[in-house]
């Protein structure tokens, strides 16, 4: 028997290791959190890597999770070992597909990290709402507590379904479990072998069809047979906990792990008992250890095997001295007499002292809590308050654990100061800024900690609800003990603070005990950096006896030709400081791990993070403070003064981390919540912004259109609003002739703003004086911030201009506009956010958004705050997310609303024209509202019209009549014009949504979608879809996608009747203007495609508008315009706005890191796809080159 070795690994990695070893056919979609068991295997799979059977299984990525299921049923049905991963709404598409192949006693397994289910809002994180909803499917339930168990428990499953014939869904908690990076003893391929009997398997793939055998399945069935046929697999279901448990007990003759269908844990005489299953088990397992110790008679019973719920096994398992019992579940089901694992445990219960099989004569106390949902932190003090509850003659029940519900009075009260961390565990906690590599350069700690020491070591790491530039946190444990705590650490020993603003912000210290090390990223000298940390810093420092170490990670980096990204630099200082390792071995691990993790970059990546190693420790220093508060700086509150009593109260504990903290009754009862939310967070997360230097400004707008956070801003305005300016404030002449004498001034919001660059790359005009400097250069914020603040705040009470005096056709007027989205939780320098902001400049007061799930309803509506914002007047977007796969349908039924109450209105106009005035109704029935001032008149008719009918209504006594007043008051507001947007990305737009988004294209209504097109699915981690090219690499697509680009622009044209554009804001604004513009005037459906730079392809973001333009002059992104009213004119309706090719692909795509990584690991195929690719630019190219040279007839 082959070694087995000790790897650090998640167990999302733990459960495709054996999957991708047991499978013949895996069928993939993405999914937060499963979505790395797919990439796992498809990595594997380009690789070469094999099977049990010396074979390389085939990866096939699907449309959806739907698509996944119905190709794992095909691939089952006709014989091979298949299997895929998910989580959430996915599995719930599955479901149809799930009851066949339950139904059809078919062996698979589906690996699922569970995670909650969208109901008032969408979470990505983990709970069991996805896993109940599919319990009555008929499919086994096997529940994995901790990353050894996943793996395991993956082998197992695959095992016994071969010989159950009953289907497994292998499930373990999505995020506390699927993501903790564990030191674990990994299977090795003899176990596997072991474990799987190929005699079981031949049987199997002897059930598949053939037409050397032919059968047929799935067949239609009447009443007569179809209940008895139901009922005949049920011996199957009957015998299935013990084929399971017969599996856990050959595993343990292999392996030495002994599970069972119920494990139980504690006192053999215990009285109280909890019974739960997943990672809750793990952190109750530590508590019982801890208390038991102490004297106490408590009990665990683990819950593995969920479905068949073995009634026997479980009641068989308790203590026979138990007389209380909780039961707790990790899902919520409104409406039910309890949650699922209650009900079960009631029913067991009952059951198995009716029938002589329980241990107790007398059937003990039940009652069920809830815990848990959406990732909420479950700790050893909630646990201790359910025992505590439990000793109580009448204990509370459908208890709540971790929340204050103060409406119903559901919640237990619980001390958070109990603790039961082991002694000698290390317990690092580590902050850092989202895309700064501080997860990354953290995973690959534990790994070192836990493969080169003989220590456990766990890791677990907490994202907020920004995108790139997010605030992360990473818990680090490693010690002599296995690990059991699957919980955030609140007692560090070792805190580091990866980005210097976060002082201000957050609580750095709050979990640091005494004694704690206090490593800081800091840009100030050993000898000053004292008097810049914050008051309550330094008096904690001084209570807790803080060891304090400095280095300026941003100097190394910069230095180093790091950029941006300090986490190899902090890596390096925590080594140093914390003696996990001795330095020099310390050091040579680094350096491994940097080369697996960024070999396929290339070697000038490696190199550069050899030399950041390098310099570190001659950077890192340790401060000896005196003991003595010096600071008058203070804390920043979460939000400024001036914001509304809800952000005050409620948001602004959010952003400040004590979101945990709001009690039920602060928080909207349907999931409704204020837009404008965005403007009163002030993140404050760059070191640089830009500066305007108004001598050389052409005042052309290019910068203010291209910030993906619209915190750079420009008014023109009569100079008599400058009275009370800041000394600060900078104004010139605006160079409009239309407004002779008046003002010009560009903002920048210095706390807003991220740093992307954007702004100074797309700046034309050049300071002639000094070379390298333009109209808008970066300069240090720190020390310029508070006089921007003060120029920003001033700014913002400039009137805005009348929008009905400007060229909207123009970016120099468009410009003018306020931004109706802003300040958005987006990555800096996203290719995405610019389309959006334009759309809510151009339309934002009289526009509706749904939004598919993705990258932009993440920062377009994630807690705690939205981009979404109100003008002076109270209008603006109004904005919804459904699901991902919907999006296009929900946004038809946002135009189906408002054309039948336009429509009803119109008739109730009409009716009651006596009433209102038939001149008023005339005008309103006959307004034109294609331009902003036949809109701006129209919405003084409806106010007039309203107050028309209040007065009416109230002087009417006839009540015939006051209903129908009432009724046309209620949809009087869609007379105006209504701009319905559907929004979202390509994942949306060609794969999973494209069947809707097909039929509302066909519908001919009057809405307008914008596919911003990043060419992967972004928000899941950068997989493929039908959308991303030939030859670059992505997730789900490791050896370079193969296939061509999906035209969806032409398969829209082909219709005859839709509006499609393609645009790229890079390579030319003014068409990306005249194109939005042209598909909102469009009465009918139109369709706009928007290349979107991305993080995902690999490059600084900061040239992202320099590859948009790369894109269009290649070729490779032609920039068109096809509009039907043309043809009505008998002009061509196909527009090509691009020039022929200037540069060849290699020109554009080589910049890019999707691209290049081929050429490292495959350069024959690099070379063969780029050739493959570089023809589908021309052929592209003449295609539409013959369309825009053919006369319409």
């Amino acid at each position: 028997m082959t070694e087995r070795k000790k790897v650090t690994i998640d167990a999302n990695e733990g459960a495709a290791y054996i999957a991708h070893k047991v499978s013949e056919v895996i069928a993939i979609y993405p999914i937060t959190p499963s979505s790395s068991m797919g990439e796992w295997a498809d990595q594997w799979s380009s690789e070469g890597k094999k099977n049990i059977w010396g074979t390389v299984p085939f990866v096939q990525e699907m449309q959806s999770e739907g698509g996944a299921a119905g190709a794992v049923h095909g691939a089952l049905m006709t014989g091979a070992l298949t299997t895929t991963f998910t989580a959430s709404q996915g599995l719930l598409l599955m479901i149809p597909n799930m009851y066949k192949i339950a139904g059809e006693l078919t062996s698979t397994v589906f690996h699922v990290s569970a995670r909650a289910i969208a109901a008032h809002a969408l979470s990505i994180f983990g709970d069991h709402s996805d896993v109940m909803a599919v319990r009555q499917t008929g499919w086994a339930m096997l529940c994995s507590n901790s990353v050894q168990e996943v793996m395991d428990f993956a082998l197992i499953s695959h095992a016994a379904t071969l010989e159950a014939r009953v289907p497994f869904m292998h499930f373990f908690d999505g995020f506390r479990t699927s993501a903790e990076v564990m030191k674990i003893e990994q299977l090795n391929e003899d176990d596997i072998c072991a474990m799987i009997d190929d005699e079981l398997v031949r049987k199997h793939r002897g059930r598949g069809l053939s037409p050397e055998r032919p059968v047929m399945r799935g067949s239609a069935q009447n009443p007569d047979v179809f209940f008895q046929a139901r009922e005949a697999s049920n011996p199957y279901y009957f015998v299935c906990p013990a084929v399971v448990q017969n599996t856990m007990d050959h595993f343990a003759e292999i392996t030495g792990r002994q599970y069972h269908l119920f494990e139980y844990v504690g006192a053999p005489d215990a009285e109280r008992v909890i019974v739960s299953m997943g990672s809750s088990c793990e952190v109750i397992q530590e508590t019982v250890e801890f208390l038991s110790a102490r004297g106490e008679k408590i009990g665990l019973l683990k819950v593995h095997l969920y479905r068949p719920f073995s009634i026997e096994h479980c009641v068989k398992t308790l203590p026979a001295s138990v007389k209380a019992i909780a039961v707790l579940d990790r899902t919520k089901e409104p409406g039910s007499a309890g949650e699922p694992l209650y009900v079960d445990m009631i029913t067991a219960l009952h059951e198995g002292l009716v029938n002589g099989l329980a241990p107790f004569k007398v059937m003990p106390r039940i009652v069920g809590g809830r815990y848990g949902l959406s990732s909420k932190e479950f700790t050893p003090a909630m646990v201790k308050a359910v025992y505590d509850e439990l000793k109580k003659e009448k204990p509370k029940n459908h208890f709540t654990l971790g929340i204050l519900d103060d409406v119903t009075h559901s919640s237990l009260t619980y001390d958070k100061s109990f603790s039961t961390e082991m002694p000698g565990t290390v317990r690092a906690m580590f902050y850092g800024l989202g895309a700064d590599g501080t997860v990354g350069a953290n995973k690959n700690s534990i790994k070192i900690i836990g493969e080169d020491t003989p220590n456990y070591a766990q890791g677990y790491f907490v994202y907020d609800s920004k995108k790139s530039g997010s605030t992360t946190s990473s818990h680090l444990r490693f010690g002599p003990k296995p690990i059991h705590s699957s919980y955030l650490i609140t007692s560090a020993n070792f805190v580091a603070c990866h980005q210097f603003n976060f002082l201000e912000r957050f609580d750095m210290l709050k979990n640091a005990e005494e004694g704690a090390t206090f490593l800081l990223n800091s840009p100030f000298s050993v000898d000053t950096v004292w008097d810049e940390l914050p008051r309550k810093v330094q008096e904690q420092m001084i209570a807790k006896k803080i060891r304090f170490y400095i280095i300026d990670g941003y100097k190394v980096a910069k230095d180093t030709g790091m950029g941006g990204r300090v986490n190899t630099i902090m890596q390096t200082c925590f080594f140093a400081i914390s003696g996990v390792l001795p330095k020099d071995e310390a050091i040579e691990a680094i350096k491994h791990s940097i080369e697996k993790t960024y070999g396929k970059r290339g070697e000038a990546v490696v190199a550069k993070n050899f030399e950041a190693v390098d310099k570190t420790l001659e950077n890192l220093h340790e401060v000896k403070y005196p003991n003595k508060v010096t600071s008058e700086i203070k804390m920043r509150p979460p939000v400024v003064a001036a914001a509304p009593e809800f952000t005050q109260k409620v948001i602004a504990k959010m952003i400040a981390s004590e979101g945990d903290d709001l009690p039920v009754s602060a928080l909207p009862v349907d999931g409704t919540f204020p837009t404008a939310t965005s403007q009163w967070e002030k993140r404050n997360i760059t070191l640089e912004i830009p500066v305007w230097d108004a001598e050389v400004c052409i005042q052309c707008g290019k910068c203010v259109m291209v910030c993906p956070h619209a915190v750079i801003r420009e008014k023109i305005y009569d100079p008599k609003h400058l009275t009370g300016a800041p000394d600060s404030f900078k104004s010139v002449g605006a160079k409009w002739k239309e407004f002779d004498g008046w003002k010009y001034s560009l903002q920048v919001s210095p706390e807003d703003c991220t740093g992307c660059y954007l702004c100074v790359e797309v700046c034309p005009a050049k300071n002639k004086s000094q070379a390298g400097l333009k109209a808008i250069n970066m300069l240090p914020q720190p020390p310029i911030r508070e006089v921007e603040n003060k120029n920003w705040d001033f700014f913002l009470t400039l009137p805005e201009v009348d929008r009905t005096l400007l060229n909207l056709n123009s970016v120099k007027d468009s410009q003018l506009l306020r931004p109706l989205f802003e300040f958005s939780g987006a990555c800096a320098g996203c290719g995405e956010t610019p389309y959006l902001k334009l759309i809510s400049q151009l339309y934002g007061d009289r526009t509706l958004v749904a939004n598919a799930t993705g990258c932009s309803s993440i920062y377009g509506g994630n807690l705690p705050t939205t981009p979404w914002t109100q003008n002076s007047e109270g209008r603006g977007p109004a904005w919804a997310n459904s699901l991902f796969e919907d999006n296009a349908e929900f946004g038809l039924g946002f135009r189906l609303t408002l054309d039948k109450q336009n429509e009803y209105a119109r008739e109730m106009l009409e009716k009651l024209s006596e009433q209102i005035g038939k001149e008023l109704v005339a005008e309103i029935l006959n307004a034109d509202q294609s331009t902003e001032a036949g809109v701006l008149q129209q919405r003084g008719r409806i106010q007039k019209l309203k107050e028309v009918l209040e007065k009416k209504r109230l002087e009417i006594g006839d009540s015939n009549l006051q209903s129908p007043i009432s009724n046309l008051l209620s949809v009087a507001d869609t007379l105006v014009k209504r701009s319905v947007w559907i929004v979202g990305g390509d994942g949306w737009a060609y794969d999973i949504g494209y069947g809707g988004l097909d039929h509302v294209l066909a519908s001919g209504r009057n809405v307008n979608i914008l596919v911003m097109d990043t060419e992967v699915y972004s928000n899941t981690g950068g997989q493929a879809s039908k959308s991303t090219p030939r030859a670059a690499v992505a997730k789900f697509a490791a050896a370079g996608k193969g296939l061509r680009k999906k035209d969806l622009g032409m398969l829209a044209v082909s219709y005859g009747n839709i509006y499609v554009a393609q645009i790229a804001m890079g390579a030319n604004d003014a068409q990306t203007i005249k194109a939005i513009i042209e598909a909102e005037s469009y009465e009918g459906t139109s369709l706009i495609i928007a290349y979107s730079h991305c993080i995902a392809h690999g490059y600084d973001m900061r040239n992202g508008l320099d590859q948009q333009k790369k894109a269009a002059a290649s070729g490779y992104w032609p920039l068109y315009r096809y509009d039907p009213r043309l043809a009505k004119e008998n002009k061509n309706p196909f527009q090509l706005d691009s020039k022929a090719p200037s540069i060849t692909l290699d020109k554009f795509v080589y910049n890019e890191g999707r691209y290049r990584m081929l050429t490292q690991t495959d350069e024959g195929r690099a070379e063969e796809l780029l050739k493959l690719a570089q023809e589908d630019v021309k052929e592209r190219w003449k295609m539409y080159e013959r369309l825009a040279g053919i006369e319409a007839k």
